[in-house]
């Protein structure tokens, strides 16, 4: 018995002190070639890796970032202008791999996008997004709309950040509304990529 106890408190000793350890780097030419490995803060339970792969006027760019954090969500997200995809785990270093690039493989799903100018563009959804999203926020004193195809995991995220006041996610073909904007909904998105990425 004494030996039994003896070994449950060295375990204890041993596991109580452990914090997560993660790789973390921000590749913004496509390559974390920089990563070096960091002890995650209280509260963080996760490995994160995730690459980014944004259009715009004809010019692509893939962005790919590793780190820790404490509500993962593993799969993907498209904004029609931005496609990321999501890889956790919970292990020391264990996002030593890259996350793959997004998935280009219609799913069959249909949900709106919005541009900067409407959000009555349709989007194909790609690989494992499954969900219809829409999120709004405020920037500068202007309402911004956000709308795109998610993976149900990352509906099921719960942190929130200060930009964004409302996420939905909805399933069905265009559930996710038409609606205009007329700003700049670029803010909106890195919102809620911070929302996803370091929470």
């Amino acid at each position: 018995m004494d030996l039994q106890i003896s070994v449950f408190l060295l375990f204890l000793l041993f596991t109580a002190g452990h914090s997560l350890s993660c790789y973390e780097c921000m590749g913004l030419t496509g390559s974390c070639s920089d990563q070096r490995v960091k002890t995650c803060p209280s509260g963080f339970s996760k490995c994160m890796s995730s690459t980014t792969v944004a259009q715009a006027g004809g010019n692509s760019a893939k962005v790919m970032l590793k780190d820790c954090i404490a509500d993962c969500p593993s799969g993907s997200m498209n904004l029609g202008i931005a496609k990321t995809s999501f890889a956790c785990c919970n292990t020391d270093q264990c996002n030593v791999q890259d996350a793959p690039d997004p998935s280009n493989v219609p799913n069959g799903k249909t949900c709106y996008s919005c541009d900067g100018q409407s959000c009555s563009n349709i989007l194909s959804c790609t690989g494992n997004e499954d969900r219809c999203l829409k999120a709004t926020g405020r920037f500068g004193g202007q309402s911004m709309v956000v709308k795109g195809c998610v993976s149900k995991s990352i509906c099921d995220t719960t942190t929130s950040v200060d930009d964004v006041q409302s996420v939905s996610c909805c399933e069905g073909n265009l559930c996710n509304g038409v609606q205009s904007v007329s700003q700049s909904f670029l803010f909106l998105c890195c919102s809620l990529l911070s929302f996803i990425l370091l929470h």
